[in-house]
């Protein structure tokens, strides 16, 4: 069994990775590199902080947390070089496109900085005569900006229209370049709209689920608006692909369910379990990108990728995991 370092390994993604790595035996030992950074507001009413809760879901004594940030070079080459991993999974960035456009400096720091420092420690391996891992990045399908097309495949023009896509992009850069100087194995993974238990940073799925839990207004920006929208089990099943298929490597996906959706499906499906939901219809923010559907037809072809979690089913999962809290 492999060694596998997620970054970010505390967070929404990477907690769910790392429960599904350790519960499928994938790995003997699952290094959870995280800062414990807080990007959602502690007071705001209902707020609940899920890490505690990620923690406790892990299988005991398969994992360890390693507390550092992955801007700190040296730290992040100690634990590199102390554990020697087979896989890495880059996780850790900000996770919304609206912090991103706040916080342009720290998004740099998350998905532009943290990688050199990450790609320079894992070549530090090479010092130890050991195999080098592979290097899994997660970008996002915000690099491709307003979608010029019905679906958009790996190969569309990249125009990120913010600063998160700018970041995600630049990231992939450097994982390519990078790669290919230090003859380092990667892939990387583009999600969209993911969603699903234990998300905590106010995604549009999020605030419009605990809208309809709370009976508030759901303020919905361009209901005819499309997301690809991507439940973090579909998510997590393609980073275990992307790491275990040979054909995988040096490869880019999409790793998505395959069909945008509108946000007012998304709504009108939530009606179904509270008839009474109010729901206020404004313009699109015309400074965000107009998405879609992305193609995973070459996830589907090298990686055997099934996405099995439609909306109706992914909302339906979400509310009885809210239930329960």
């Amino acid at each position: 069994m492999k060694k596998i370092l997620i970054t970010g390994g505390l967070g929404f993604i990477g907690s769910a990775l790392a429960k599904r790595l350790i519960e499928k035996n994938y790995t003997n030992k699952c290094i959870l590199v995280d800062n414990f950074g807080g990007y959602v507001n502690p007071s705001l009413n209902n707020y609940y902080d899920y890490r505690k809760k990620r923690i406790d879901t892990l299988p005991k004594k398969k994992f360890v947390i390693e507390r550092l940030d992955t801007k700190n070079f040296k730290a992040l080459l100690n634990v590199v070089l102390k554990y020697l991993p087979d896989v890495i999974y880059h996780t850790a960035a900000l996770p919304l496109a609206k912090l991103s456009n706040v916080n342009a400096d720290e998004a740099k720091e998350g998905s532009v900085d943290s990688t050199i420092n990450l790609i320079d420690a894992i070549n530090e391996i090479k010092s130890k005569k050991r195999k080098l891992p592979r290097f899994i990045y997660i970008s996002s399908s915000m690099v491709y900006g307003d979608f010029e097309k019905n679906i958009i495949h790996e190969e569309d023009k990249k125009n990120p229209k913010e600063a998160y896509g700018v970041m995600k992009y630049s990231g992939e850069i450097i994982t390519k370049g990078m790669c290919k100087l230090y003859n380092l194995p990667y892939a990387i993974i583009r999600p969209s709209a993911v969603y699903g238990p234990m998300d905590m940073n106010r995604r549009v799925t999020q605030i419009f689920i605990e809208a309809a839990i709370n009976n508030k207004e759901i303020k919905v920006e361009g209901p005819n608006e499309k997301l690809d929208f991507t439940y973090i089990d579909d998510l997590v099943d393609g980073l275990i692909l992307a790491a275990s298929k040979k054909k995988a490597i040096n490869q880019t996906f999409n790793i998505t369910y395959g069909k945008g959706r509108k946000l007012i499906e998304f709504v009108n499906i939530l009606k179904k379990y509270y008839p009474n939901l109010k729901v206020q219809i404004k313009p699109k923010d015309k400074s965000k990108p107009s998405r879609g559907t992305l193609s995973i037809k070459k996830a589907k072809k090298i990686l055997g990728y099934n996405p099995k979690v439609n909306i109706e089913k992914g909302i339906k999962n979400y509310l009885n995991f809210i239930k329960t809290i």
